[in-house]
């Protein structure tokens, strides 16, 4: 498989995008367990980790951390550099192990672990892509490193959009498992979400016409020069 086949192109866009949304459910649900570490006497479901929350602090702190540590490495991916592989391979381990822990603990605790369940479950599959990619017949033609420069501009830009359209919608989804006494707490950020999902989808359509005015330059040089 060579770098500039359509097949490898896909592989590293499926990388990214996986990535991803890896990452923003990580910070996503790092912030969620706010609720619960911060104010865990306000219903009954949560009464039983007061003793502990100290514990779900730590827990929203090291999760929204690996979180961005995640975005930093698809934000490396997408600009092809040194290391990037090793840095998504870091972020996602610490993501599930830490994810792992904190699933035993709940249901230790509370009797439940939804909604970090989620995040393990994809966090393990972004994982194993990653792990399949380095099988040496597929690392030859997806490595990174070896992407064209403009590939990044297409494969961010779809990430941001998709990521953008996830902060957008993910009070609707999380709402069975974030609704307690009538009131959806998966909302609480409901400006700030918001903002950040418009300013992503913004920034990811930015990316995709960048992208598409650059080729369509290169290929008028092209036929001028011919």
């Amino acid at each position: 498989m060579k770098p500039e086949s359509g097949l490898a192109k896909f592989l590293r866009f499926f990388g990214i995008l996986f990535m991803s949304l890896t990452a923003a459910f990580t910070v996503l649900g790092g912030v969620g367990t706010s609720c619960a570490a911060l104010f865990p006497t306000k219903w009954d479901s949560m009464a039983p980790l007061a003793p502990y929350q100290w514990l779900y602090i730590l827990y929203v702190l090291v999760t929204t951390a690996i979180g961005v540590l995640g975005i930093r490495a698809v934000v490396m991916l997408a600009k092809g550099k040194k290391g990037a592989y090793k840095a998504a391979l870091i972020a996602l381990v610490l993501g599930v192990v830490v994810g792992i822990i904190h699933i035993l603990t709940s249901r230790a605790l509370r009797g439940s672990s939804m909604p970090v369940d989620g995040i393990v479950y994809i966090t393990v599959l972004t994982l194993v892509i990653f792990l399949i990619f380095r099988i040496p017949a597929i690392w030859q033609g997806v490595d990174y490193t070896k992407a064209p420069r403009k590939e990044g501009k297409k494969s961010g830009g779809a990430a941001a959009i998709v990521v953008g359209v996830l902060c957008l919608t993910i009070q609707f989804f999380m709402a069975p498992t974030h609704t307690w006494g009538g009131v959806n707490y998966s909302d609480a950020f409901h400006v700030t979400m918001t903002l950040t999902g418009i300013a992503l989808l913004l920034t990811g359509a930015g990316l995709l016409a960048g992208n598409w005015i650059s080729i369509k330059v290169a290929l008028r040089k092209t036929k001028l020069a011919h």
